[in-house]
């Protein structure tokens, strides 16, 4: 294991590793910004990026900071599903046992989330796949939420891929797109912002940034698109593979030999 050959604590690229091992960048103090003023004043909010660009870790850091006294977060993740399933999990979600029909679906997730003493955030990830009419369906339920002074103590953020930007712009989304209060597309990491997230992963797990050379932190930035999910599954092949030729140190050579079996699309 590469990590007894460089003395490691663990294993620095997971996919989802400690919270504490999340870097906070540019990106996600804009994105969280953002998020913040959605949490305090907005209903409707829509974070879109690339698979793997870091979604889920700024959904992650806008739970953990969340006042829980004052908000519950609900989480879907399963998303393709029919409409009728979809209300179901909600109301799942929530806490309550799904009963049959959409009409009485809808009115349990009115009632529980109109008698909690907190806010109610419906967090929606892979926003991208969600059913045409499930959108109308959450129109419908954050409509309740912004009728003026005792709405619906609810507020629903979308978070999904650059797809469901296509999707929002049919006429039938029209009411829910201009209720959007807060948009933020999630970057790539630039070059530099690449060797900040290499240099951070290595040394929380008790390795010293200098095991990957400038150059390639540069190359693996190149070969990966700045996608984080792809800076870890190209840096940790390429500690596998210096550890099999029992070096310890990663230079160009290693990334761009590792690159070549590993053959990245």
């Amino acid at each position: 294991m590469f990590a007894n050959h460089f003395k490691m604590t663990g294993h620095p690229f997971l996919e989802n590793p400690p919270a504490e091992w999340l870097l906070n960048d540019d990106r996600f103090d804009r994105g969280l910004a953002r998020l913040r003023f959605f949490q305090e004043q907005g209903g409707l909010a829509l974070i879109v990026g690339q698979t793997g660009v870091g979604k889920s870790s700024l959904l992650r850091l806008f739970r953990e900071r969340m006042p829980q006294n004052r908000y519950r977060h609900v989480c879907l993740h399963l998303t393709s599903v029919t409409p009728t399933a979809f209300l179901r999990t909600i109301v799942a979600g929530i806490g309550e046992a799904p009963k049959l029909g959409k009409d009485r679906l809808f009115g349990q997730i009115v009632d529980r989330i109109g008698k909690s003493e907190t806010v109610t955030v419906l967090i929606i990830d892979e926003a991208h796949l969600v059913p045409s009419q499930s959108l109308t369906d959450l129109r419908l339920l954050i409509s309740f939420g912004t009728d003026g002074a005792g709405g619906l103590p609810l507020k629903i953020l979308l978070c999904g891929q650059e797809s469901i930007s296509y999707t929002l712009k049919r006429s039938a989304h029209a009411d829910l797109v201009n209720r959007i209060c807060v948009r933020y597309w999630l970057p790539p990491l630039t070059a530099s912002q690449t060797e900040a997230y290499v240099d951070h992963r290595l040394r929380c797990a008790g390795a010293s940034e200098k095991l990957f050379e400038p150059e390639a932190k540069n190359l693996i930035h190149d070969y990966s698109g700045g996608i984080p999910r792809q800076i870890n599954n190209v840096a940790t092949a390429c500690l596998i593979n210096a550890a099999l030729r029992n070096t310890d140190k990663i230079d160009e050579d290693i990334v761009n030999e590792t690159m070549a079996e590993f053959r990245l699309p």
